[in-house]
């Protein structure tokens, strides 16, 4: 049996006729770039979150690099994030002459830490538009924190915007693998002052190519962002700032347009296989060997884009189910504390250590909202044989 660890062409094959016919659409009209069709979506999205707005980009990354222009990040200025997260989170405070400021994880659910954030701010000169504390040798005024929503689970916002509101810092709301989880009975992206989402192909709303969708209650964000997104142009060729060419086009707003109608349905789905593998593992006699994910008791609804387990001998494992027909993945081998391209922050190994531990640790398991019943068997079924050599 071959279960890969993510599968878009069943998804494909329930949706293909009204994908094509959305398409074709487009194709027709003649309007392909910020048309009615991103319109739509964008309403679709800040009605969803509970937002008042929302503005169509051309990735995730871009929506992270947008907002934190849209809020003037300047150079030098501090970004608080996660070490354990997608490369984008802290390359876009980098790219605008940023400084990305790392702080550890929780063990149990992956998410920055709030004691951590807590603990690098508390002994700060807090000031009205940010925090200034000694970083590494160096005065550095914060100006923001982004918590990321890892692996479609909720951080720990209700903490985070108290400890936002108390140092005078935005919060902008990394939810690209997160889009539909709540915390509290609330949708992430309606906490702070931005949040941004990803429709990379294997999020849980993807495209067939890459877009992103920043969110917000505040007109003044969103219409910098608005701006910011045709080159910094108020009005067609007048130039107000530096912005960047960053905007979804009609194709890929009316491919997620058809794909939006499934979100919850796929998630619901997402959420069963969640629980499956959990008594699977259990019932196998795995607990010893596997430390199955947790959720915290605030998150009302996890949306699952991963099923992200800590493994014994997590490398030898891994290559054992690849050879099995078992796709895995290691989301994340390396913190982002440790990069190569981030050596001039200086952060040593060992300064984050819960990071450091789960990077040795973590593999994801085969997740998709089509993942049958058969084919955990078979995953779980060949762990087994991994540990026990059965």
């Amino acid at each position: 049996m071959r279960v890969p660890q993510i599968d878009l062409t069943r998804e494909y094959a329930l949706i293909e006729d009204r994908v094509k016919e959305a398409v074709i659409k487009v194709m027709k009209s003649g309007r392909y770039i910020l048309g009615p069709h991103v319109k739509e979506l964008e309403e679709k999205i800040a009605s969803y979150t509970g937002v008042k707005f929302a503005k169509g980009v051309a990735s995730g990354s871009d929506a992270l690099l947008l907002s934190l222009m849209a809020i003037n990040l300047k150079e030098n200025e501090g970004v608080i994030t996660t070490p354990f997260t997608f490369f984008a989170t802290a390359s876009a405070a980098f790219r605008l002459g940023g400084i990305p400021i790392f702080v550890d994880i929780d063990e149990k659910t992956y998410n920055i830490s709030p004691v951590a954030i807590e603990n690098i701010l508390e002994n700060g000169k807090i000031e009205e538009d940010g925090t200034v504390i000694n970083h590494k040798g160096k005065e550095i005024k914060v100006r923001a924190i982004i918590p990321v929503h890892l692996f479609g689970q909720s951080a720990e916002m209700d903490k985070i915007m108290d400890i936002a509101r108390r140092y005078n810092l935005r919060v902008i709301e990394d939810a690209a693998q997160s889009i539909g989880a709540e915390y509290n009975g609330k949708k992430v992206c309606s906490f702070g002052d931005l949040g941004i989402y990803s429709f990379f192909p294997t999020k849980n709303l993807g495209t067939y190519g890459d877009g992103g969708m920043v969110v917000t209650d505040n007109e003044h964000l969103d219409h910098m962002v608005k701006i910011l997104r045709v080159h910094g142009a108020e009005k067609r060729y007048h130039h107000t700032y530096v912005g960047i060419n960053s905007r979804l086009d009609e194709i890929h707003a009316a491919i997620l347009l058809v794909k939006f109608n499934f979100l919850d349905e796929f998630a619901r789905k997402r959420a069963e296989n969640a629980s499956r593998y959990m008594k699977l593992f259990e019932e196998k006699g795995l607990l010893e060997f596997v430390k199955l994910p947790e959720t915290h008791e605030k998150v009302t609804k996890h949306v699952w884009n991963q099923f992200v387990i800590r493994a014994e001998k997590r490398d030898e494992l891994k290559d054992f189910l690849k050879e099995k027909g078992i796709g895995t993945n290691v989301y994340y081998p390396v913190g982002l504390h440790m990069q190569k391209c981030f050596e001039s922050l200086g952060y040593r190994e060992g300064e984050l250590p819960v990071t450091e531990s789960l990077c040795k640790k973590v593999l994801a398991l085969p997740m998709h909202p089509f993942l049958t019943s058969l084919e955990q068997d078979y995953v779980v079924e060949k762990i087994k044989e991994f540990y026990h050599g059965i």
